[in-house]
């Protein structure tokens, strides 16, 4: 995975965090739900539960250039509620095994309604810009999840988390045995936006 730029991380952690607790105002989720939005999923959703993107309130989304319509939006405990499946890939930062676990990302993109073609594009979004683009068949064939915990612990803002698009390289053919970091390039941390492409 290429260096990011951890300068520009932390002053989009800022507005990260402003933008984790003004969702509630923006959104049309249930008033009863306090907790914060942790991912919005845009674009070919058959399950909206939020309108469009507000330019004044949705700012890290609007600075990175963002728009929709709509959108179907996680929480850490609707997250929670989709079947998890763990997975104990050798990470590039410390070169040690570490169990990952969370939802398929492809049972997350069906929660939000989303018609799963196998060439239909879907881009994965980290808090500081970094995204990638994979079908959805190389999702699938990659056994790709959104990870919500590492080694049993909820991952935090600041570190890998909330959330982190991930996989096993080492179970992936064309990847195993490259170094770590050409095996992770495809799998930001700090996931917050999944755009889901028409097909």
């Amino acid at each position: 995975m290429e260096k990011r730029d951890f300068m520009t991380l932390a002053g989009l952690t800022g507005l990260a965090l402003g933008a984790l607790n003004a969702p509630a105002r923006a959104q049309t989720q249930p008033a009863a739900s306090a907790e914060p939005v942790l991912l919005t999923v845009t674009g070919a959703v058959g399950k909206p539960n939020r309108g469009a993107l507000d330019h004044a309130l949705d700012q890290m989304m609007a600075k990175q250039g963002i728009e929709f319509k709509q959108a179907t939006t996680f929480t850490a405990s609707s997250l929670a509620k989709l079947p998890a499946i763990s997975i104990r890939p050798k990470l590039e930062y410390d070169n040690k095994p570490h169990e990952l676990s969370g939802p398929l990302l492809t049972t997350v993109l069906e929660a939000a309604g989303v018609t799963l073609q196998p060439t239909r594009p879907i881009e994965l979004r980290a808090v500081d810009g970094y995204n990638v683009t994979l079908t959805v068949a190389e999702i699938r064939d990659r056994q790709m999840i959104v990870a919500t915990h590492l080694d049993g612990k909820p991952m935090g803002l600041g570190g890998l988390g909330p959330q982190w698009a991930v996989y096993d390289p080492e179970h992936i053919p064309s990847l195993k045995g490259k170094p770590l970091n050409e095996g992770f390039a495809k799998c930001p941390w700090g996931l917050y936006h999944i755009g889901v492409k028409p097909a």
